[in-house]
């Protein structure tokens, strides 16, 4: 671990132009377990940052923390950071339901520290359920979300169960160790899942995120709305909105050319139609919805006609709703989100003629 922090310190030194020095409204530990770090190496972390870049007084930032490394320690520790936002992937309130993931904590440990980091202060916290495991009933799933409502939190980011390729619990399946994911059952879940957070109030900007006005996670935000962004880290994905770049992902490679050019694993100019299917698939999956205005303004009148003779037969399925210059998906619309964005996706430059 101090081999690794030493390495993102001199990332952090080499990539303090990348953004332009625009000013930093979020930050994001993440994606692995940021909650792992030794204090002392938080806080060098956070001094690097604050010298290399101009970050807002009201930033918001995230750490990631499993709800087995939080305990009074810990949160008393987070309190001395700038850290305002806690992520947790709790996953599940049922111990059955953690042993299928083979997560490390159990639904007391998951309770424990929900309640450890509100007794701490933290307001701004979401949590993470899974549904579409195999043995989850109707009835849990609907306990599951009775239990975060309880909790009073103000945002929950839920998300079906995938299976990929090549991880333990494929293999497991593949053995038939372990029940296979049930895609009927998945849906079901999801239905379910809007109906409990539509009574609760909660507004469902994004597919899988749910917030109460003011909660909503202003990281995540920015990467569905184009915004530009820096990754930090093995295999770190960066977005300028001309080119995307992401770092080695293995570790041993990543702490040998951490500081230099070699770092960055490859590079891509994106293409008209690439930010144009980005900004389709992305804008989709918000409740802010993709605007054809948008699109006219920024890659001209070609690819506004053909997204609207596009979209028109989703919204005479009833899959997508039109207002005005803004196409949202219905809650039918959503069990297809994907798909009905790739039907939208172009495959290649519309000709300025033909």
């Amino acid at each position: 671990m101090p081999e690794f922090v030493d390495a993102l310190l001199r990332e952090i030194g080499q990539r303090r132009d990348y953004l332009q020095n625009q000013e930093i409204r979020t930050i994001y530990f993440g994606g692995g377990t940021p909650s792992l770090l030794e204090h002392d190496s938080l806080n060098r972390i956070f001094e690097a940052l604050q010298q290399s870049f101009f970050i807002a007084r009201d930033a918001e930032i995230t750490l990631e923390a499993n709800p087995d490394d939080v305990n009074p320690d810990f949160c008393s520790f987070l309190k001395t950071t700038p850290v305002n936002r806690l992520s947790m992937g709790v996953q599940s309130f049922f111990d059955d339901d953690l042993h299928y993931l083979n997560r490390n904590h159990s639904a007391q440990q998951a309770r424990d520290a929900i309640a450890l980091v509100q007794d701490a202060g933290f307001e701004k916290i979401t949590i993470d359920l899974i549904y579409g495991i195999p043995g989850l009933t109707e009835e849990k799933w609907l306990k599951n979300l009775e239990l975060f409502h309880q909790t009073g939190i103000g945002h929950l980011s839920a998300y079906a169960l995938t299976v990929e390729p090549k991880t333990a619990l494929a293999q497991r399946i593949a053995k038939g160790k372990q029940a296979p994911v049930n895609e009927n059952e998945s849906i079901r879940h999801f239905a379910l899942l809007l109906q409990s957070m539509e009574e609760a109030g909660f507004v469902h900007y994004e597919i899988s995120n749910f917030a109460r006005p003011g909660f909503y996670s202003q990281h995540n935000s920015l990467y569905w709305l184009g915004g530009h962004y820096l990754g930090l880290g093995p295999s770190a994905h960066s977005y300028n909105g001309i080119s995307r770049q992401w770092n080695v992902a293995h570790l041993g490679e990543y702490l040998r050319q951490a500081g230099t050019e070699h770092c960055i694993e490859e590079k891509e100019v994106l293409t008209v139609v690439q930010r144009f299917n980005e900004y389709v698939m992305t804008s989709l999956r918000t409740s802010w919805g993709c605007d054809a205005e948008h699109i006219l303004n920024v890659f001209g009148n070609r690819y506004n006609s053909y997204f609207h003779q596009s979209a028109q037969a989703f919204v005479t399925e009833g899959k997508l709703r039109r207002e005005g210059e803004r196409y949202f998906l219905t809650n039918k619309g959503k069990l297809f989100a994907d798909g009905i964005a790739s039907d939208l996706f172009l495959e290649e430059e519309i000709p300025i003629h033909g």
